[in-house]
């Protein structure tokens, strides 16, 4: 199950106040009330994120409070665009596991909160949003969550990068004054990456299952820039209505974008229970993930 909230950049640079966990919480509600669960039924709560409520305490900490999810446990995810595909794997193994009935997962970023509005390269891309899904045991054979594929590469991470307010340049007024807590990017050298390695983990995934890009009956991929989606689908050769796009909507909303596509698909028809699905990202990092399920509903 999953249900989302956004904005676009645009609409956000004035909306101060808005934070990750506000559109981390629309989501979870909206998954809550399409399973019809309470927020106290909820195990645990992972929230994918680059730009969390604050440094400390986590997202996960004040989703749980203004959800009013009592007794639940949970923490956030750090992999920039390929945070929700990680949060979703690590999910999955509390349920796999038996530790948990039910995790609640959500890809959150307010990217319009870190974006230098005088830098076109970045400005005009990103957005902001959230997407929430409700991972829980699944009872027929088959169906779920199958295979997935994930590999980080740190030599790239000067290409895609916010510089200022860590350990290692603390915030200051130099930092500020050489605006090292905005996006930094690199977009040729992210273009020619996630070209490479979206497909070729992709296709590893497909190869270890015995599949082909023609059994893929929906392909959702980090909405990043269109060229890098169209460039995968014809490496894997997809079929072009099986492709999820919906970067013109909402642009890049980071962690936001994966789980904001699966509504987008199921919005448009193109889920229904037995679906073979394929998820992949490339994030800041460099992050790579992959995720292969048989939609369950």
């Amino acid at each position: 199950m999953d249900h989302g909230a956004h904005r676009n950049s645009g609409a956000a640079f004035g909306d101060k106040g808005v934070a990750a966990s506000d559109l981390a919480v629309e989501a979870a509600k909206n998954a809550l009330a399409q399973r019809g669960l309470e927020p106290n039924n909820i195990g645990a709560i992972i929230v994918a994120t680059v730009t969390p409520d604050m440094l400390f305490p986590s997202t996960a900490c004040l989703v749980q409070y203004k959800l009013g999810a009592k007794g639940t446990w949970g923490f956030d995810l750090s992999a920039a665009c390929s945070a929700f595909l990680y949060a979703l794997q690590t999910g999955a193994q509390f349920i796999s596991t038996g530790a948990q009935k039910n995790v609640l997962v959500i890809g959150a970023d307010v990217m319009s909160s870190i974006i230098d509005y005088t830098d076109r390269a970045t400005c005009v891309i990103f957005g902001d949003g959230a997407g929430a899904v409700l991972l829980e045991p699944c009872s027929e054979e088959g169906l779920g969550l199958l295979d997935f594929e994930h590999e980080i590469d740190g030599s790239g991470g000067c290409s895609l990068c916010m510089p200022g307010g860590g350990s290692l340049n603390p915030s200051t007024h130099e930092t500020v004054e050489k605006k090292m807590h905005f996006v930094h990017q690199d977009g040729q050298a992210v273009f020619k990456y996630a070209v490479r390695k979206m497909a070729e983990l992709s296709g590893r995934v497909l190869k270890r299952n015995g599949l082909t890009g023609k059994d893929i009956d929906a392909f959702i991929p980090h909405q990043a820039n269109k060229l890098i989606i169209v460039a995968t689908a014809e490496r894997l050769g997809l079929r072009p209505e099986s492709v999820i796009i919906n970067i013109d909507r909402y642009g890049n909303t980071t962690a936001g974008t994966v789980p904001l596509a699966m509504e987008t698909a199921i919005q448009e028809g193109k889920l229904k229970k037995g679906d073979l699905v394929m998820l992949a990202s490339v994030g800041a990092g460099f992050t790579v993930g992959v995720t292969l399920l048989r939609w369950a509903y």
